[in-house]
């Protein structure tokens, strides 16, 4: 059994708290869509664009913090599972940029500003093209949201392997 002092090989507060925004972001706008589905109110899909945009620009720090911020010292594994986690995480970041770029695309296009919690409005700056609305909402629903779905579940997967099958106690690094 293999134990990672924690308090040597944590990530950097900005970087846990990263961590832990984007995963609420993401949970509150699969939340809203559901709702919106489920429910007959149009505030739902409001809320979604709302927090699908702050995803958005919180994913974009987040890439700026993670740039410039040293990441602990990786833990112990193999090759092939280094690289599989290096790509996991590269994937799981764009992923999480492309799936709101590709809603607020699909929204512009779709001649439709896109409301930030009533405080701002991203404004229709594209010529309105039907064909390309569809392209981003088939992108975004049909391709994108799977995508995300699967590398999610591929993390959350990997931290509980992790602490609980190796029992390495990696998920004391983000929390």
């Amino acid at each position: 059994m293999n134990t990672i002092n924690s308090n040597l090989t944590k990530w950097s507060v900005a970087s846990r708290i990263f961590h832990w925004i984007s995963a609420i972001l993401l949970l509150v706008t699969w939340v809203m869509i559901f709702l919106y589905g489920n429910l007959d109110s149009k505030v739902y899909i409001g809320l979604h664009k709302a927090f699908g945009i702050s995803l958005l620009f919180w994913m974009i720090a987040r890439v700026i913090n993670r740039i410039f911020t040293k990441a602990p010292p990786a833990v112990a594994m193999s090759k092939w599972q280094m690289l599989l986690s290096q790509l996991s995480h590269f994937f799981l970041y764009a992923l999480l940029i492309a799936m709101p770029t590709a809603g607020l695309l699909m929204s512009v296009y779709g001649g439709r500003a896109v409301d930030i919690f009533g405080l701002f409005q991203i404004p229709v700056f594209v010529t309105p093209d039907r064909g390309l609305a569809r392209l981003f909402n088939d992108w975004h629903t049909d391709i994108l949201w799977p995508m995300i779905i699967a590398f999610t579940l591929i993390h959350i997967g990997a931290a509980l392997y992790h602490q609980f099958i190796k029992k390495d106690n990696l998920i004391a690094r983000i929390k």
